[in-house]
């Protein structure tokens, strides 16, 4: 094996014991109960299959690469974003501010291939590192501010649909009362858990689609409209059941079923956009 690989990896090494009070803090929140970032644990094995697809042009770069003063200049770069990060993170840790100090986590990763591989290795594999963003946490503080406000914009919607399908609603802060029932859009109702669920899938399609710059953006943006949509219309299946049928039935198989149904309505409308804007050239 290339002893710069294997230095490479040492130094991987030192950064994961590094970082092991981070690592844990992003366990804790992606294992959580109810948590919106059960997919962190399919970043990185993501990342690393997309990086793995590139090996071969990988290893003919890094076994026939020659050293040059550009690539110094480089490496070096790599080396100070390295120790910027490691900054960054000693004073993270010591704040317990995990959610910065993961950010920097990605940062050191990308210095560290930087300094050991140069510009055409990172060039490479810079969306596979970055990525890896997708498996930090947001702080709860700013999950509960989006929880809320995503709350009763649902409600609002829903209210106002219902109405027009001939069901007579009010609402009450995130409560739709209705002539035979009443359902509480709670905070797994709120959508924020598929809005960063198909926004982390709208950055993989848009990164896979054959397409202009334009077009990447345009896909990866209507995963919020997506999940918006799907989640309203989950709302709007719920509340019609609840007051034809009620609480009992709605809350069991119908509530669980139709989570994985809409789930499942979101990816297909996610990968049908990606085609369209594929197709429209």
């Amino acid at each position: 094996m290339n002893k710069r690989i294997i230095k490479f990896i040492s130094c991987i090494a030192l950064l994961l014991v590094a970082y092991i009070p981070t690592i844990a803090w992003m366990l804790e929140r992606w294992l959580e109960k109810e948590s919106y970032y059960g997919h962190g644990l399919l970043i990185p094995l993501v990342s690393l299959f997309i990086a793995w697809q590139r090996r071969e042009s990988l290893r003919k770069i890094i076994e026939d690469r020659k050293w040059k003063i550009e690539d110094g200049k480089w490496t070096m770069g790599g080396l100070w974003i390295v120790i910027a990060a490691l900054l960054i993170h000693m004073v993270c840790a010591a704040l317990k501010v995990y959610f910065v100090s993961g950010f920097s986590f990605v940062i050191a990763l990308y210095g560290l291939i930087m300094f050991f591989f140069g510009r055409e290795v990172v060039r490479k594999v810079t969306f596979p590192i970055f990525f890896l963003f997708t498996m930090i946490p947001l702080p709860l503080v700013w999950i509960s501010g989006l929880t809320v406000q995503l709350k009763l914009f649902a409600t609002h919607v829903s209210t106002f649909l219902l109405n027009r399908i001939g069901f007579p609603s009010v609402y009450n802060g995130n409560l739709i009362i209705m002539p035979n029932s009443r359902i509480l859009i709670e905070a797994p109702c709120s959508g924020l858990r598929s809005l960063i669920s198909l926004l982390t899938l709208g950055i993989l399609f848009a990164y896979m689609l054959k397409g202009s710059l334009i077009r990447k953006i345009l896909l990866f943006l209507s995963s919020i409209p997506i999940a918006m949509v799907t989640n309203i219309a989950r709302i709007l299946l719920l509340a019609m059941v609840n007051d034809l049928y009620g609480e009992k039935i709605t809350m069991g198989f119908v509530h669980d079923a139709s989570g994985f149904m809409v789930f499942g309505l979101a990816f297909a409308m996610l990968m049908g956009a990606g085609k369209l804007l594929e197709y429209e050239k």
